[in-house]
């Protein structure tokens, strides 16, 4: 588990994850409403170098940003609860970018067997708790390495 304090906590968990990340990394955001999902996506995004603002894109659903090194594509499926409609996930998993998706569960039959979920859980007003969660031995290396740079317990 770690916690994060602040924005500038979860700033230092952005920025630290980043720089595991690679080309076709995929990122699943879970949490509540308010949690944080979205400020960690603008937070990755600009570790990552992007220069536009990030924000929710709730109603687009699929936003891509072009950032230093790589390209990164930040997807909010909160509106697609109840909902089987595939927008064509597929080309966004086999495209050479990071993928930050924000309420996963509502899209979890098109997602890859592999990836690294964050799960953000609101303590109070500033703080969170945040557990990492890897499917796969590429993003076991990533969770290990976070939480050993982060000193978890």
């Amino acid at each position: 588990m770690i916690k994060i304090k602040d924005l500038d906590g979860m700033a230092v968990f952005a920025t630290t994850l980043a720089k595991y990340l690679s080309a076709g990394d995929l990122v699943l955001l879970n949490g509540d409403l308010g949690a944080g999902k979205t400020t960690l996506s603008q937070f990755i995004g600009k570790a990552l170098g992007v220069k536009r603002n990030i924000n929710s894109p709730t109603f687009n659903i699929i936003k891509s940003y072009q950032g230093s090194n790589l390209r990164l594509h930040h997807m909010d499926c909160y509106r697609l609860e109840d909902s089987e409609e595939d927008l064509g996930f597929d080309e966004y998993f086999e495209d050479e970018a990071v993928i930050l998706i924000e309420w996963s569960q509502f899209i979890s039959e098109f997602l890859p067997p592999s990836s690294l979920t964050i799960n953000i859980t609101t303590l109070n007003e500033s703080e969170r708790n945040i557990e990492l969660e890897a499917q796969g031995v590429h993003y076991a290396k990533i969770k290990e390495e976070v939480e050993r740079e982060l000193s978890v317990d």
